[in-house]
């Protein structure tokens, strides 16, 4: 009498005096099953043993001669992916479940997980799969919302809307303000504005020339001219004993 291949691995367990079990992973309503492809399945796999269970008619994997340890299950589904979860089935044939998370320590546990039935446990999708980047569209807002064209745009603004607020002026207001900007240019514009205190542009008599040479105006603009000369001169003959 010949056994069937697919109780061989049920009548070693027996022989070995191991307990198997059946475990069930069911899909939720979301997504729709019945729009899964039909390459979905699930894997169990841990550091002895690997199984494989198809997506069944009634929307479950069913994982037949599972031996006790610990597992890691993956669905694989070409449109829609789902969490992983660890699930570790004990020698009395029970089954406990968590959610895990790739890149951490085997033991980092997430949430546990609700086992009906012994031995079912619901799966949950994270979303669907997008192997395909979109196209940026053009967009006006993207455009202004740049700040370089803000800044551009609020300048234009500024250079048309200026005669209009010119002409509109008070006359005697009109005239200081034409003075001032004759007098010292967009400098000028901004002494009137703050008081008229000073006449022009109050960087206007600084010589840079002469900051960095170390001389001022106060020394007649010389550099070693008159006294200066002098103490240079006695400085460069040095002193005699």
């Amino acid at each position: 009498m010949r056994l069937s291949l697919a109780l061989l691995p049920a009548v070693a367990g027996l022989v070995l005096g191991t307990t198997t079990t059946t475990l069930t992973l069911s899909l939720a309503a979301s997504p729709n099953p019945f729009s899964l492809p039909a390459s979905t399945h699930a894997t169990l796999a841990s550091l002895g043993a690997h199984h494989a269970a198809p997506l069944s008619a009634v929307h479950t994997f069913v994982f037949r001669n599972v031996t006790p340890g610990s597992y890691l299950v993956d669905v694989h589904c070409a449109t829609d992916a789902f969490r992983p979860l660890r699930v570790d089935v004990a020698a009395d044939g029970g089954v406990r479940a968590w959610e895990t998370f790739r890149g951490n320590e085997w033991g980092n546990k997430g949430e546990a997980l609700e086992v009906t039935d012994g031995r079912r446990v619901e799966v949950q999708a994270v979303g669907k799969k997008n192997y395909f980047m979109e196209r940026p569209r053009f967009s006006i807002l993207s455009i202004l919302k740049n700040p370089m064209i803000l800044m551009g745009l609020v300048s234009m603004v500024i250079f048309i809307g200026m005669p209009y607020l010119v002409d509109n002026m008070d006359p005697e207001m009109k005239a200081e303000f034409e003075a001032q900007q004759a007098k010292g240019g967009l400098a000028g514009m901004i002494a009137g504005a703050a008081g008229g205190q000073q006449g022009g542009n109050p960087l206007g008599e600084f010589d840079m020339a002469s900051f960095l040479a170390g001389s001022s105006k106060k020394d007649g603009g010389k550099i070693g001219g008159g006294g200066g000369g002098g103490e240079g001169a006695a400085k460069n003959r040095g002193v005699r004993r």
